[in-house]
Order: structure tokens, then sequence, then C-alpha cells
């Protein structure tokens, strides 16, 4: 089987690391059939698509919405790539799927209106399927409502022409969406258990995601309601696109 590559942007080792771990284990896949790459630790040079299955996107600390001038080099660098990959991934409706960053990246290569009206707080919430969801061959496995973990200071406000909206929230409206045929992006995160949304809570404890003062609040959050059938999608992702 060709690889799948995973595109990763976590400066920190830890959530990094887990973030592998967990992306393996929703997957399904074995570190030979998942390949990563840290883009903030240096440029991605030239990916040839017919190298691999499929493409994952990560999370991350970066805001497509943020203003240039608040933007890193490395985030400026990253977003540029990835722009970049975009442009044939699209072009060929190749395998992609990115989980919270990657609505982002394909939001904003898609011209999609980037904001922080819809921002929700780390916390488990519940979405729902559209008609178009209840339809698509990654959600198939899933009940029409179903919860999830979220967190994020930008989401998506003004969906594009081109993209198909597959699940959708109440304070956060796109939340999953296709373009074409196999490109995804959710605004919820399929990869994380309790755990792994731990881990990130008190890692990124100081990036504005909550008060200093709501540490604990924020653990106990994330475990307010079970979330048991988000990772179907990415390991329904994995059997349907890997190829020999």
């Amino acid at each position: 089987m060709k690889p799948f590559l995973l595109l990763a942007t976590r400066a920190e080792d830890v959530p990094a690391d887990e973030e592998y771990a967990l992306f393996l284990r929703f997957t399904g896949l074995d570190e030979r059939d998942l390949v990563r790459v840290r883009m903030e630790a240096g440029p991605l040079g030239g990916v040839d698509l017919d190298d691999y299955s499929g493409i994952l996107v990560g999370g991350g600390p970066f805001n497509a919405s943020d203003p240039i001038e608040k933007k890193s080099a490395v985030q400026q660098r990253v977003e540029a790539e990835i722009s970049a990959l975009l442009d044939e991934v699209v072009a060929r409706d190749f395998p992609f799927f990115g989980a919270c960053y990657g609505i982002g990246t394909v939001g904003a290569h898609q011209g999609a209106v980037i904001d922080g009206i819809h921002r929700e707080p780390i916390s488990v919430i519940e979405v729902r399927k559209t008609d178009a969801g209840r339809a698509d061959p990654l959600l198939r496995e899933l009940p029409d409502a179903f919860t999830a973990f979220v967190g994020h200071k930008e989401a998506i406000s003004v969906l594009p022409p081109s993209a198909t909206l597959l699940v959708r929230g109440d304070a956060c409206p796109v939340q999953m969406f296709r373009v074409g045929h196999n490109v995804y992006a959710t605004q919820f995160h399929p990869e994380l258990d309790v755990d792994g949304i731990s881990t990130r809570i008190r890692a990124y404890a100081g990036h504005g995601y909550f008060a200093a003062d709501e540490l604990d609040l924020t653990l106990a959050a994330v475990q307010r309601l079970p979330v048991v059938h988000t990772g179907a999608i990415l390991r329904a992702f994995a059997q349907r696109y890997a190829r020999p």
C-alpha cells in the first residue's frame, strides 16, 4: 500500500507526538503507512501526490484569519506551502482530510470567510449530519447526531460555493465539509480522545483558548459528554483511499 502523509504543525513535542499516535490509532494505520512531516521544523519540499494514498492535516495553534503582521515567518511559510499543495490536491480531487487547522487551510484556499464569529471554547458538543452528510461514505457509520471535541478561535462563517456542508453545529454552523468528492475538512477533532485533548489543554494553556484561572474548568468540560463515534471517520478515510 502507498502510505498516507500526515502534515503536522505543532512545535511542542509532547502534543505533536501524541497527535501522531492518535492518528495512527484512529486510522488503523501503522508507522510504515502514515508518514509524518513536521512542517514547523523546516520547508516541506516537493510532494509527489502519486507517492501517497492520501494526505491528512492535523490541528495546531495557527489561525488563518490572523492579520499578516501577527503571523510568524514559520506560519506564513506553512500557509504558503499548504496552499500550493492544495492547488494540485483540489485540481486532482486527491484524497485529503484536514482536522481543525485543516478547515482553515482548505476554507481559505476555496475563498471561505473565516473569522472569530463562531469560535467555540474547548468542550464537547453535539453536531448533526446534513442530508449530504447522511449520504457521505465517511459518515455512514455515524448516527445523525453525535458528540465531538471542539476548541477554536476562528471558524468559517460563510462557506464557499465549491464546498458541500456535511455536519453542522449550533454555535458553529460549519463543522465538516467536502470539496469535490475526496477533499474533506472538519472543525471538530475526530483524532482525539479525552487524554489527547487534555494533553493539548495543558500544552496550550497560555494561547488564549481559555482564561488563566480556567484550566480545571476546561479539563472538566471535555468530560461532560462521552465522545465515541468520531474516530470512525478517520478509519473510513484510510480504508476508502488506501491504494497499492
